[in-house]
């Protein structure tokens, strides 16, 4: 869902060709065999429309691409909210394959966001701006600058499109930062102060990459601790600058710049030293004041590398999936003798549930060293004597319910489904029961085994 304090955008839908949502998530290795690579699109705007009365616009992007075949635009993820501002840098970033011998449309809107709603058409039209991929990725210094259009007879201000591509570093790190006796900037208290993160380009600009949360009415904050990519902070070049700004948070959007100060993830992976304590340093005032040394301090208390493992390690390092079937055999799925049922026996095709057997089974049984399945029904009568059995064995064998390979689970439902009588009530708990205790049996032997040949 988006969330309420404008931070997070809902799950977008996908076009096929692209394989990552907007933000920045794990990086998977590509195929040699196609010819893309994967780039990282930063966002950023100047001059938007001020939709709002009594503050600036509220703005989000909307990155949609076209497809290939019916040219029909489809969205393909969401930055966050920003409050109060006409010149927005967004963090959330979007992540795409880029495919040289393709052109790739891309259409980006903006909307000022007045509510909860995730439904667009709810929201103020702020503008668009068209361009295809290469257009970015071609750009000197790969930076695109296009005017936002869209309103007739308004000037919607300019977007900022940046690319890079991005490396195959999956290190993430978990860092905490203090600060001490920060600049006071506000009259009737002290400061309210964040952190901004940026990582340089190659043509001296900065593109953003993570905001700390506000703390509150105070000159000396501890920040709670956050996780960031190295792909993010610095795309694994741990000797890349690292630009960190203090700002004072105003309610209105017009922050007040307290200072900055600029490092590296190499200096940063010291961790906790007097190497990482670094002086805020505001460039106006140090110009002013003859005497001006600093606006505090910032001190990096910890930092912690952990390595984002994928789904493919953990497959590598021996990981089965045990898959366990259980049908649901109430009566509310329908007659199976009417077409309407999701348990009709069509002589010609698989019925609803044969095709969701089928097309989940023949992915994980590829995972499954034995492919050996265990296949449940519940909410029907079992003959000969009519009861109810919420746990029952589809293969007809309590004591042993495994099926060979996913052909094995579908002929024994279809063979259940003709000896069966659907009833109900919808009651899953035992069979849920049945698969935590069967994993349990499974781990045991797993430790007998491993301990007798240890002996």
């Amino acid at each position: 869902m988006w969330a309420p304090d404008k931070s997070a955008a809902p799950p977008p839908k996908m076009d096929s060709r692209y394989t990552s949502t907007a933000g920045i998530g794990d990086l998977n290795q590509l195929s040699a065999a196609i010819p893309a690579t994967r780039v990282e699109v930063s966002v950023s705007c100047r001059n938007l429309l001020d939709r709002d009365t009594f503050s600036k616009s509220d703005p989000i992007c909307v990155l949609y691409v076209q497809g290939v075949g019916n040219k029909e635009w489809r969205e393909f993820g969401r930055t966050e909210v920003i409050d109060n501002t006409l010149n927005p840098d967004f963090v959330r970033k979007f992540i795409l394959d880029y495919f040289f011998e393709e052109r790739e449309n891309l259409r980006f809107d903006l909307y000022d966001v007045d509510s909860k709603s995730p439904n667009l058409s709810k929201h103020d039209f702020l503008g668009q701006v068209f361009c295809t991929l290469g257009e970015i990725v071609g750009s000197q210094g790969s930076r695109l600058e296009k005017p936002i259009v869209g309103i007739p007879g308004r000037k919607c201000g300019t977007i900022i499109l940046t690319a890079e591509e991005l490396n195959c570093c999956r290190d993430a790190v978990l860092m905490q930062f203090c600060a001490n006796k920060l600049d006071k900037k506000d009259f009737f208290g002290k400061s309210d102060p964040f952190l901004v993160f940026y990582r340089s380009n190659e043509d001296g600009s900065f593109t953003i990459c993570h905001k700390t949360e506000v703390v509150k009415n105070t000159l000396n904050p501890v920040w709670q601790a956050f996780k960031i990519s190295v792909r993010a902070l610095c795309n694994g070049d741990y000797d890349r600058t690292i630009k960190v700004e203090v700002y004072d948070w105003d309610r209105d959007g017009s922050h007040d710049f307290i200072g900055e100060f600029t490092t590296s993830y190499r200096e940063l992976s010291r961790g906790q030293s007097q190497f990482n304590v670094y002086e805020v340093v505001n460039p106006k005032k140090k110009g002013k004041k003859k005497k001006y040394t600093n606006s505090g301090t910032v001190t990096l208390l910890s930092f912690l590398v952990e390595t984002e493992v994928s789904f493919l390690d953990y497959i590598k390092g021996g990981t089965q999936i045990n898959f366990t079937v259980a049908i649901d055999f109430t009566a509310s799925n329908g007659n199976p003798a009417q077409p309407t049922s999701l348990h009709y026996m069509n002589p010609y095709q698989l019925n609803a549930y044969g095709m969701a057997l089928k097309a989940v089974g023949e992915i994980v049984q590829d995972y499954d060293s034995d492919k050996m399945f265990p296949a449940l029904g519940f909410g029907a009568k079992l003959p000969p004597d009519g009861r109810i059995s919420h746990e029952f064995a589809l293969n007809g064998n309590p004591q042993n319910p495994y099926c060979d390979g996913i052909e094995g689970v579908m002929e024994a439902y279809y063979r259940s489904l003709k000896s069966v009588q659907l009833y109900g009530p919808t009651n899953f708990a035992p069979v849920i029961n049945h698969v935590a205790s069967s994993k349990k049996v499974r781990k045991k032997i797993t430790v007998e085994r491993v301990s007798t040949e240890l002996s």
